[in-house]
């Protein structure tokens, strides 16, 4: 059982999110609350797995408490639940130790699948966070001659075309449907492509794969 922590100023929010996060079996929603600051003391109370958290918010805002969480209690996982996704927020949140950046329009299922893969580590941002992040590496801060890394050149087809769906932002459900296998195969690929590249998430694969993209790009 995964045991959940929503943080958010508005009840009626936390409600809702509750009310659909408990249909699914293997989520507990342990507490709930209204600013970082409550947020903060219910983690060393209830020490739930994953703090789905919001960014503005009174008293204390999403980034410092998601700082201080990641601070104090480590183990403790942040995914961001917001409606704002301005580059500010979203790099903020990353750097502040959050595992995901997820927009309030993502779909239930889409919610309870990341916030499983955030549990087991693995990093989810929502549609178009991969552009934002890649905004805040200036093509002058790039060398302008990368060369290709040897495991990237050792990937197979298959992995490759996963690879490169990651960098466009896909989730896991999408790349399964783009390619017609199933959500556990495309688990084991990225398992797998982390591993050959030496890659810690999907962040980092994404920023990787969009750097080599005309290597990774299908051919017909």
């Amino acid at each position: 059982m995964i045991k959940v922590l929503l943080v958010d100023d508005q009840g009626l929010i936390r409600q809702g999110l509750k009310a659909l996060l408990e249909l699914e079996t293997d989520l507990e929603i342990v507490g709930e609350a209204e600013n970082g600051e409550v947020a903060i003391n219910l983690v060393e109370q209830l020490h739930p797995d994953v703090v789905l958290m919001d960014i503005r918010m009174p008293i204390m805002d999403g980034v410092a408490a998601t700082r201080e969480i990641q601070t104090r209690f480590p183990t403790t996982k942040v995914l961001v639940l917001t409606t704002f996704d301005d580059d500010e927020y979203v790099k903020a949140a990353l750097q502040n130790g959050a595992m995901g950046y997820l927009l309030k329009d993502t779909p239930s299922e889409e919610l309870a699948v990341a916030i499983r893969a955030v549990d087991k580590g693995y990093s989810q941002l929502g549609p178009g966070i991969v552009t934002k992040l890649l905004t805040q590496f200036p093509p002058t801060a790039r060398n302008p001659t990368p060369s290709v890394p040897p495991n990237l050149t050792e990937l197979t087809p298959r992995e490759k075309e996963v690879l490169y769906l990651i960098a466009t932002g896909a989730s896991n459900r999408e790349i399964a449907q783009e390619l017609y296998i199933s959500e556990g195969t495309v688990k084991n690929h990225v398992t797998n492509i982390l591993s050959r590249l030496n890659l810690r998430d999907r962040t980092q694969a994404a920023i990787l794969a969009n750097t080599f993209l005309s290597h990774l790009e299908p051919h017909t």
